[in-house]
């Protein structure tokens, strides 16, 4: 394995904490040290600081609290459930028909009355519409195809909008008891969870491959090479 990983040649775990190198490398690494003048600079054995350490700890947690909502965020159809009932209001189809209003003018004021309208009333559904805001075009695409699905019955929420596509979401939630499976939004993403992997990933080959230096209690004789 060593052939191929040359970080594991020579790994100790007896002591992880102070070194990761058998006594052979450590020798290695202190006669490299101090025999080579690697460029003229001087490098002491210190510790890595911790506050370098404290600062990538809170980098990675202030980048997953703010990415949380985001993590897998699909639209799905009961976030605009609400438009589509507007759309076809009267008030709405008398704008989109007035003839003394260009298409792109008439859509864009009946959006901006459909908008208001939604402004005036709480919604579970309010932070998802400003995520993903739609045009009166794409409202029309995918009209149709949610009042079908408000027509079978079925939970909005499991349904997906892609590219202007109503689509059955490949979420895959907890079980039904009719054995169906539930296609909601998981509060917990995967790409959440990869996410967290690779933190830990790299932060466990930075500890091995600090840990195969010398222990901190070595301190090099920068005089030797020069």
């Amino acid at each position: 394995m060593s052939k191929y990983l040359p970080l594991f040649d020579g790994l100790k775990l007896r002591h992880p904490l102070t070194t990761m190198s058998d006594e052979k490398d450590l020798e290695s690494a202190k006669h490299i040290w101090e025999h080579e003048s690697l460029g003229g600079i001087a490098e002491n054995n210190n510790p890595l600081p911790r506050p370098i350490v404290g600062l990538l700890i809170l980098t990675f947690l202030t980048a997953m609290a703010w990415t949380f909502p985001l993590f897998g965020q699909r639209p799905n159809a009961a976030i605009y459930a609400d438009y589509v009932a507007l759309m076809s209001s009267q008030p709405v189809q008398q704008v989109l028909h007035d003839a003394s209003l260009s298409t792109n003018e008439a859509d864009d004021k009946a959006m901006a009355m459909i908008e208001k309208a939604l402004s005036d009333y709480d919604s579970p559904y309010q932070f998802q519409r400003t995520q993903h805001p739609i045009s009166m075009n794409d409202l029309r695409i995918m009209a149709p195809q949610i009042v079908e699905l408000q027509n079978q019955n079925v939970d909005l929420e499991e349904y997906s909008i892609i590219a202007g596509d109503v689509v059955l979401a490949n979420f895959e939630g907890n079980l039904r008891e009719d054995g169906t499976r539930e296609r909601k939004q998981p509060w917990w993403d995967k790409g959440y969870t990869a996410a967290v992997y690779w933190f830990l990933g790299f932060c466990l080959c930075v500890i091995i491959v600090v840990k195969r230096l010398p222990p901190i209690t070595w301190k090099p004789d920068h005089t030797i090479a020069h």
